[in-house]
């Protein structure tokens, strides 16, 4: 059974972690909690472009040897399709989702616990999205991999 003292604590609500978020930033207040945030966000806009570089490779790799790999069969043909489709769909995310930016900037509050509220809330949807931007690769390059399997095990007709 896992130690309920080792699992991490999550704040209920935006709320309740920008109260925290500014109070722990001390002298360094707003400035403080957005500098965190920025950070935050940089390490979103990261992934993101790993992932879209793991993308670029999986649909690149599938011009090349797409083709040889689906002439092997059905399910090759059929997994590999829906792997291409699949990651495509990451790739259209990680554009218009991770990869979009707003400017922290354009955010505006009556105070600044609300500012910093309206930009937690926006990381959170951020990180959502970005979470749906995993799996559909993932689930892609499963696909992906299940094809050339076929392919090793089925040969070339």
């Amino acid at each position: 059974m896992a130690n309920p003292d080792l699992s991490p604590a999550f704040h209920d609500s935006a709320e309740a972690e920008a109260r925290q978020l500014l109070a722990h930033q001390g002298a360094r207040g707003l400035q403080g909690a957005i500098d965190m945030l920025m950070q935050q966000f940089q390490v979103l806009q990261t992934r993101a472009q790993i992932m879209l570089t793991i993308t670029t490779l999986a649909l690149t790799i599938t011009g090349f040897s797409g083709p040889k790999i689906a002439a092997a069969g059905v399910f090759a043909r059929a997994s590999m399709a829906l792997g291409i489709l699949l990651v495509l769909i990451s790739t259209l995310l990680i554009l218009g989702g991770s990869l979009r930016i707003q400017w922290v900037t354009r955010f505006k509050a009556a105070d600044d616990h609300a500012l910093i509220t309206s930009i937690l809330r926006y990381r959170n949807r951020k990180t959502r999205l970005f979470f749906a931007e995993i799996c559909f690769l993932v689930a892609g390059l499963a696909c992906y991999v299940a094809s050339v399997i076929a392919y090793f095990i089925m040969g070339e007709p």
